[in-house]
């Protein structure tokens, strides 16, 4: 067989997408001994693709791997691939650099308390045009470049994220005395319906969803992406939730990373101060999804390309897993 001229024989513009087939025939062909190490990651893939088939994965997407072309690219293609072999994907996506950059261009200040920004009325609009909006449909048009087929919802979409404000206190040093902050249109999701993912899961479609939910009486909430990931994973007893986020995943007081905590182990390390700042909510979250019927929860590097097929489809996986102990 003539490998050079026949080594891209079925593959068309109708197979793959445009940048893909475009960059295909600049490229050098590949060797037999490349081929052979493909042919050797997907027989390693196999065993993980017939356990993990009819499961569902909630995906948080955010943080450098939103804003970065390649790295976007890429997530689309592995949650391409995570339906195309039975997973049920459902994606939750963050967006707080883009409403910081869309607000300043407004004029509309905007300030954090404990990493949670204080949304009033006229920021909730903008937090929900950006998120509902142009990155949701963004997310969603690089999914169905990737050959899958996307959908974009947000958590008023068939009451699918019921919210409530969320009230924050805080201890006065020198008083001793605790008061309620008021982040205005922040929320915590109170209910979660998952007709509307269920239906979902019996077709081809993939649901992108913004965290924002409604509330008792038709109030828009800002949800924090990690928080409403959590509870809709716990809601549908998905059987991960992963969390992309721009470390490694969790560090010991070696800045070495953990490969798998218990939830014994996450709280023995945040007592001991190793595990600080933003990962505590995180580890929080994936603690809480996990105490509530998800399986396990993960920690990844959303900087490492491909890393969704790394930590599903290969033996030692990527980042962080979160389980819980057998008793």
């Amino acid at each position: 067989m003539n490998y050079k001229n026949n080594s891209y024989r079925s593959l068309t513009p109708n197979h793959l997408p445009e940048y893909e087939y475009d960059e295909m025939k600049t490229k050098p062909l590949k060797t037999p001994d490349s081929w052979l190490k493909t042919a050797e990651t997907l027989s390693e893939a196999l065993p993980y693709m017939r356990k993990f088939a009819g499961e569902t994965f909630v995906v948080k997407y955010g943080g450098h791997a939103m804003g970065d072309a390649s790295l976007a690219r890429k997530f689309a293609e592995d949650i391409v691939m995570l339906k195309q072999v039975g997973i049920n994907p459902i994606v939750v996506h963050g967006g707080g650099p883009q409403i910081g950059k869309m607000l300043e261009r407004l004029k509309i200040q905007s300030s954090f308390i404990d990493g949670l920004r204080v949304t009033d009325a006229a920021t909730v609009e903008i937090v929900e045009m950006v998120l509902s909006g142009s990155i949701n449909k963004q997310i969603v048009s690089e999914i169905n470049a990737a050959g899958g087929i996307a959908i974009g919802l947000s958590g008023k979409d068939g009451h699918l994220i019921e919210a409530r404000k969320l009230r924050r206190t805080v201890r006065d040093p020198d008083s001793n005395i605790e008061k309620i902050l008021d982040l205005g249109f922040v929320g915590e999701p109170v209910r979660i319906d998952p007709t509307l993912l269920q239906e979902f899961a019996e077709s081809d479609i993939i649901p992108v969803i913004a965290p924002i939910g409604i509330g008792a009486g038709g109030e828009t909430y800002n949800i924090n992406a990690d928080t409403a990931a959590g509870a809709i994973a716990s809601a549908i007893a998905a059987s991960k939730l992963i969390v992309l986020t721009d470390v490694a995943g969790v560090l010991n007081k070696d800045k070495e990373l953990i490969s798998s905590l218990t939830i014994a182990e996450c709280h023995k390390l945040m007592k001991e101060g190793i595990i600080t700042g933003g990962m505590i909510p995180k580890l929080e979250t994936c603690m809480h999804a996990i105490e509530n019927d998800v399986e396990a929860a993960h920690i990844l590097d959303g900087r490492l390309p491909h890393v969704l097929l790394l930590e599903t489809f290969t033996k030692y996986g990527a980042g962080t897993m979160i389980y819980r102990a057998e008793e």
